[in-house]
């Protein structure tokens, strides 16, 4: 007989481990070293019964091993979770077997709960198959660490296999938290890109119907030399016809069904933003007129970020009462700067979607973008956008 699996227990078999999990830095080296200063000073001053009646051998080789295999885990709990696991439960729970047939023992270093990071780790950063392991070997190292305790009562087998329940639980929380924000990540950025093909479809359709154009004109006038002009003009115009529908197809699929085709704004249109007042906020546009040609895509671009920013200072900027666009030319570049004159918001920058769809617009024009607290008051974002992406 086949046991179905519940579905989301599937799922979670399935899941693979987390790419690209962080590698060790500083404060890795700062935790071991923390945890074994903290692991001797207990060995030293610990003065319960229990502790106490152990022969000194057997007390200072627990802290061998401590340092030898859960501090070391330790270092590895990203990038190998289940070893890490393994080191961290295995030796310490044989160390506590033995230790059982020769003395009345019943518990050990306080410290040795560093190990529940490694539990932590695993279901944060490891494999859904690795997890399964790992369920096993931290409910076979709970179960021997009560089953050789003096003196267990109910509670205690209660609250052992709640101690070890916190990290599993906490680590798959954030494991999900950090994958549904990272989807949400990468829907801002599809959507971003989805936003710059239609514009640049727009902008290269209109170029090619234009080729098309002068294509069958000069069919129609040629007359020096008939053959050789009917000939060139009858490549140009099947290129241009077949460029014109091949981007009309990809971009109908990046846009979802969406069938939208009205004229883009650009820096022309800027001073609309300030005619459109948000609430009492005024808004003050200023841009250079020697700002010179603008490619049609930086044109798109500069309009998006600027009533975009616009948006984020009406939303979030605290007693804001002034927003102030700059547009100015640069060699081989506009930059495009908007401050306002109100509190920072309190989250990092960054954290807001609008952000990171402005500044994946800027990385795809080829540009660079920022955004941050200007001084003590006032938001400042700033674009450099090259004139033709």
């Amino acid at each position: 007989m086949i046991v179905q699996l519940p579905s989301a227990v599937r799922a979670y078999l399935a899941e693979p481990a987390v790419a690209d999990p962080p590698r060790r830095v500083r404060r890795d080296w700062m935790l071991v070293a923390v945890a074994a200063a903290t692991a001797a000073l207990e060995a030293w001053l610990r003065t319960d019964a229990e502790w106490t009646s152990m022969e000194p051998g057997w007390r200072w080789g627990e802290l061998i091993v401590l340092c030898a295999t859960v501090l070391p885990a330790l270092l590895i709990r990203r990038t190998r979770p289940l070893l890490a696991v393994v080191l961290a439960f295995v030796p310490m729970l044989s160390y506590g077997v033995v230790v059982a047939q020769y003395e009345d023992y019943g518990g050990g270093l306080v410290t040795g709960g560093v190990a529940l990071v490694t539990v932590y780790a695993l279901y944060r950063w490891g494999s859904g198959r690795d997890g399964l392991v790992g369920i096993g070997v931290v409910a076979a190292a709970g179960l021997t660490g009560l089953l050789t305790s003096t003196g267990t009562s109910v509670g205690d087998w209660i609250g052992g296999f709640v101690v070890l329940g916190i990290p599993i639980e906490m680590g798959l929380l954030v494991r999900y938290r950090g994958a549904a924000q990272q989807r949400r990540i990468e829907a801002v950025k599809a959507h971003e890109r989805e936003e710059l093909a239609r514009e640049l479809h727009d902008t290269v359709a209109h170029h090619v119907s234009a080729i098309a154009v002068q294509a069958q004109a000069g069919r129609a006038l040629a007359a020096t030399d008939p053959d050789r002009a009917l000939a060139v003009l009858a490549v140009i115009e099947e290129a241009a016809s077949r460029t014109l529908a091949d981007m009309r197809a990809m971009v109908g699929t990046l846009r979802r069904g969406a069938a939208e085709m009205a004229p883009q704004h650009g820096v022309a249109d800027l001073a609309g933003l300030a005619d459109h007042r948000p609430g009492d906020l005024e808004v003050d546009v200023r841009v250079a007129e020697s700002l010179g040609d603008v490619g049609p895509a930086t044109d798109v671009a500069l309009y998006r970020i600027a009533q975009e920013s616009i948006t984020n200072a009406r939303r979030h900027a605290r007693g804001a009462t002034r927003v102030t666009v700059w547009v100015d030319p640069e060699p081989d570049a506009i930059r495009l700067t908007v401050q306002d004159d109100g509190e920072p918001p309190s989250g990092r920058p960054g954290d807001g979607f609008g952000l990171l769809g402005m500044a994946e617009r800027a990385e795809l024009l080829g540009g660079h973008f920022s955004a941050g607290p200007s001084g003590d008051r006032g938001w400042r974002v700033e674009a450099a956008l090259p004139r033709r992406a």
